[in-house]
């Protein structure tokens, strides 16, 4: 705990007992409107700036792989299921293709889990390369730009790298044909070979209404400082230790398991929600990924996120101010995560935890059913028409080519 003295602590905490509330719903809290353009984008209005063409697959690419595993619409890469939904029915989209702006096509890449609930990525590229292969026999559109106009919803680990493990994922690249399109993904580092030049990094799928239903009465204090549930060794998967989370993690454990601002543990409990509503700071570390849900869980529930990823590029960062709602630990500085935190201003915590309750932040995170006006379904539709018109260079000439369609693992090229 270093040089920190009781009575110091005791000042810290005294200024968290304060009621700075989670969620928009909890009324009556101090909330901070979001000041310059980043305010002004995260509440832009999609409707009427761009049209999206949906195309109609067969269902074996969607609907008859969610009948057989019902448990995709609960996990955190089920933004695909609902963005497909959610464009079906919304204002934005056309039936006309020669008058869209950019063409969408459904694949649920992420809905092949294991008996625990766990995506396997294995299918994933051929699955694309399949529905790609359909669409670009079927429509003209894809062969106009080779998908220059098109964007995917690829909200694996490591985007569409298609792989859970980071080295694979590298080894593996972005499936080829995906070089042109769009990508929407929940990765996001810099200077990563995942990460497409031009994607739209979003957060990954938390069930609004069971966060909702688990808010706690806005007078009860926020009496833990820093909090933190999760794995801090993935033993089954890296034995030696050090290669999960680039040893942040195990760093968390190893340093501050028996500080006491810290409440820290591999137990997830019942009240795991409420805990967050009580703390000041949630750490997110990264895990086998950059980026979790508990970015989401903190945002929503008002509790200031520790971004411990090295390199990350957090979701919407256009419009969601994350240096002013958050704070950035790098990985090597995990050990002096107790004196960075404590060395905060009040002032500073109490503006973070201002902004945090901004309704518009925390909507923009969700992606709740129905939607509603400014959430991550909007914001995905946002920076979509940010790139609009597009360049006249994405048309290709006739027979012209760009993509490599044999490129990529010979495991790749199977017909699906």
């Amino acid at each position: 705990m270093g040089n920190l003295s009781w009575g110091f602590i005791l000042l810290v905490f005294s200024a968290f007992f304060l009621n700075l509330d989670a969620f928009e719903l909890r009324k009556g809290q101090k909330t901070e409107r979001i000041s310059g353009s980043a305010g002004d984008v995260l509440e832009d209005d999609p409707v009427g700036r761009l049209k999206v063409f949906v195309y109609e697959l067969p269902s074996k690419y969607n609907k008859k792989i969610l009948q057989k595993d019902p448990r995709c619409l609960n996990h955190m890469f089920a933004a695909e299921i609902y963005m497909h939904r959610f464009l079906l029915s919304s204002p934005v989209r056309t039936l006309n293709p020669e008058e869209a702006d950019w063409f969408y096509t459904p694949v649920y890449t992420t809905c092949d889990l294991t008996p625990n609930g766990l995506p396997l990525p294995f299918k994933s590229p051929r699955m694309m390369r399949s529905a790609i292969q359909l669409i670009s026999s079927n429509w003209p559109y894809w062969n106009r730009t080779e998908g220059a106009d098109h964007f995917f919803i690829v909200p694996h680990d490591f985007g569409a790298c298609f792989h859970y493990q980071e080295e694979k994922a590298i080894e593996r690249g972005i499936l080829p044909l995906l070089q042109r399109a769009t990508l929407v993904q929940t990765f996001g580092q810099r200077n990563h070979v995942c990460l497409k030049e031009g994607s739209i990094t979003v957060p990954p799928y938390a069930p609004p209404q069971k966060m909702q239903s688990h808010l706690i009465p806005p007078s009860i204090p926020r009496s833990i400082f820093v909090y933190f549930r999760g794995l801090f060794y993935d033993v089954g998967n890296d034995p030696e230790g050090g290669y999960y989370a680039r040893g942040a993690r195990a760093a968390v454990w190893e340093n501050f398991k028996d500080n006491p601002l810290f409440d820290i543990s591999t137990e997830h409990p019942t009240t795991y929600y409420e805990d967050m509503q009580r703390a000041v700071f949630c750490l997110c570390p990264l895990g086998w990924a950059p980026w979790s849900p508990r970015l989401v869980e903190a945002v929503i529930f008002g509790c200031i996120p520790v971004i411990i990823a090295d390199d990350i590029v957090l979701p919407f960062a256009d419009a969601i101010p994350w240096e002013d709602i958050g704070v950035y630990v790098d990985e090597k500085d995990v050990p002096n995560l107790d004196t960075i935190l404590t060395s905060i201003p009040t002032e500073v915590i109490l503006r973070k935890q201002r902004l945090l309750a901004n309704p518009s932040m925390k909507q923009a995170m969700l992606f709740p059913h129905p939607a509603q006006p400014g959430d991550a379904f909007h914001q995905i539709l946002n920076g979509l028409a940010r790139k609009l018109p597009h360049d006249k260079t994405v048309y290709l000439r006739k027979g012209e080519k760009v993509l490599n369609w044999t490129a990529g693992p010979l495991a790749d090229l199977k017909p699906w």
